[in-house]
This record gives C-alpha cells, structure tokens and sequence, in this order.
C-alpha cells in the first residue's frame, strides 16, 4: 500500500528477491531520433499506450536528470537532444499482469535502458519507483521524508550469498488477473485495519527478522516466516472491503500441499508465498527440487504438455517412496498446474 500515489512512496518497508534473468526476464529497448514524430510504446510486440502516467513520470525523471548533469559541466558530450521523441519497446518472456512483477521487472528495465540513453548514472532506484513501486524493491526502505527522497533500494545480499536457493513458479494461470495491485492496494489502505497494523506493527520487525535469516542462509527460519508473511498480506485483502480474493482453489490446494509435504519431513522443506495472483511461488533448495517437482507432478498431472511441464533449470528425476506418497499426494487434480518454472 501507498502513502503517496503520486510520488509512489509505501506504508511500509519491503524485501524482495531477484530472479535469475535466464528464465525470467524483461528486455527493453528505447531509441531516441529527430525523425522520430511522437513518443511511441510496443508491450510484447503490441502498441501499447505511451501518455500512462507512470511512464510519463519516469520519462520525465530521467530527463530532468540528464538536463542537470548536462547542466553541470560545458564538455559534456551531448549528441541526444532532449526534446527528442522516443521509441520503447519492452517484451517479457514470463506472463504479464499474472501475478509474476511483471510491471516490476518492466520499470526496472525501462528506468535503466532510458538513464543509458540519456547518459544518466547513479541511484536509479528512486526513479524506478515512480513506475512500479516494486520496481526499485531489494530492501526498499520507506523513508520519512514527504518528497520521498529517502525511500530507496538497498541490498540486502549478492547473488553470491546463497547458490542453493531456488525457486519454482507454478503457474496456475498465466490470464491478467481481475483486480490489479495499484488499484487493489489501496482499497486495502483505505478499508482494511489490518492492513494499518501490519504496516506499523509487524512489518518493520519482521523484516529485522528476515534479513538476518537471509544472512545466517536460515531456510527454516526464511520459510516459516515467508509462508507466515504471505498468509498474512492475503488476509489484508480479504479484511478489505469489499474483499479481494487473489488466491484460489488450486492456491488454496497448494498451499496444502506444502503443509503436508514439509509435516512429512519433519522440517521446512518448501515455502510458499503468493504476490497479487494466483500463481504460487515456491522457495527450496536444490537437493529438494526434484522430490518436490515429483510430488506436484504427482498431485497435478500435467494435461498435454508433459515434456514442456518443467521449464527453466533442468530438473534430474525422483523416486518418491512410498510412505511420502500416502502422507502427501492425496486426490490428484489433472492439468491444473499449467507449468512449472524452475529458476534461482
């Protein structure tokens, strides 16, 4: 949720992780030219809408920056005029307005491709907010101040710091979901008290919590709290009223379905989180992947597309015993996974 909209500034602080950008990612192109006539935009191939405000501000920001720094110093090479029009085109190779930040990744990615052109370098993070607020996420701190100039990125850790880490995406449904996050958060901060008690209350802490997880590599410590923390962000939106519903049946038989699966071993073995979709996101380590892959493959068989189920990240094959079929898998529900997206 905001506390401003127009300068994107949030009620609370936030963490994130990066994908790898092998398997999920946005490419954007801008161009810039004295022939060009007007300001255009292409999203995935398709003429999309280049005034949408948001795109406008961090048009806007990037230029008023490249003006000040060429403002500063006489030499500076200036071959791109500023009153230019500009051409973008930003494709994704994962699904759009599902659920999977692609307006994050989006954002990102236009924020950096523009400051390239217009030579601008430095803390992008504040600009990239002004897009998608999730577009300039690691640790984004909230900051105090009114004009927003202390709401950043900071990162939390490389990379590096955890190799086993990884991540599969099932994807439930890859359609743009009913209620969008912008206009479904901030019904949430206009209607739901929770929502007021989990910003000020449980957040801040919470996130102290997370980051010293992520340094001590604690997955039993970073599930529960993941898993806690997105059973929490979905019960703020079914305080909001009139309530949002982005979890569904098959989220639902997920989530179930990681219970069990972690019960049987005793341990946290998978943790689930949701965005603002259906589509579960599951974090694991790599000595888990394949047993677990199995057990939803098991639980969800896949409809046609057998050989196209796991994609990203190869996946090596398991046998499940026994045992951990009868405690885990229960009524299979064919097709219902579309596809599972294995990244890190």
């Amino acid at each position: 949720g905001k506390r401003d909209n127009d300068l994107i500034l949030p009620i609370n602080s936030s963490l994130s992780v990066t994908l790898h950008q092998d398997q999920l990612k946005t490419t954007t192109t801008a161009a810039a030219s004295r022939d060009f006539t007007e300001d255009r935009l292409w999203l995935n191939g398709e003429e999309a809408d280049v005034g949408h405000p948001r795109l406008q501000a961090c048009l806007r920001e990037v230029r008023r920056l490249a003006r000040k720094r060429r403002g500063g110093s006489a030499e500076d090479a200036a071959p791109l005029s500023l009153s230019y029009k500009i051409h973008i085109a930003t494709e994704n190779n994962f699904p759009t307005a599902a659920g999977l930040a692609s307006s994050a990744a989006g954002y990102a990615c236009l924020v950096s491709a523009l400051a390239r052109l217009y030579g601008v370098e430095g803390e992008l993070s504040e600009v990239a907010r002004r897009g998608s607020g999730s577009a300039c996420r690691r640790m984004w701190q909230r900051g105090e101040r009114p004009d927003g100039r202390d709401s950043l990125a900071h990162q939390v850790a490389p990379e590096t710091h955890w190799p086993e880490l990884r991540v599969l995406v099932l994807v439930v449904s890859g359609e743009k979901k009913q209620v969008g996050s912008t206009a479904g958060m901030q019904t949430s901060v206009d209607t739901s008290p929770l929502l007021k008690h989990r910003a000020e209350a449980v957040v801040p802490e919470r996130l102290a919590l997370m980051v010293r997880h992520i340094h001590e590599r604690d997955f039993e410590g970073f599930g529960q709290l993941t898993m806690r923390d997105s059973n929490q962000f979905h019960a703020t939106c079914l305080d909001t009223f009139p309530p949002i519903f982005y979890l569904n049946d098959l989220s639902r038989q997920i989530i179930a379905l990681a219970h069990r699966f972690n019960a049987h071993h005793g341990c946290t073995k998978v943790a689930y989180t949701f965005d603002a979709g259906p589509n579960a996101v599951i974090f694991t380590l790599a000595d888990t992947v394949a047993e677990f892959v199995e057990v939803v493959r098991r639980s969800f068989p896949p409809a046609a597309n057998g050989d196209q189920f796991v994609r990203g990240l190869p996946v090596g094959s398991a046998s499940l015993p026994e045992e951990l079929l009868a405690a885990v898998v229960t009524e299979p529900v064919p097709g219902a996974v579309r596809y599972i997206l294995h990244t890190k």
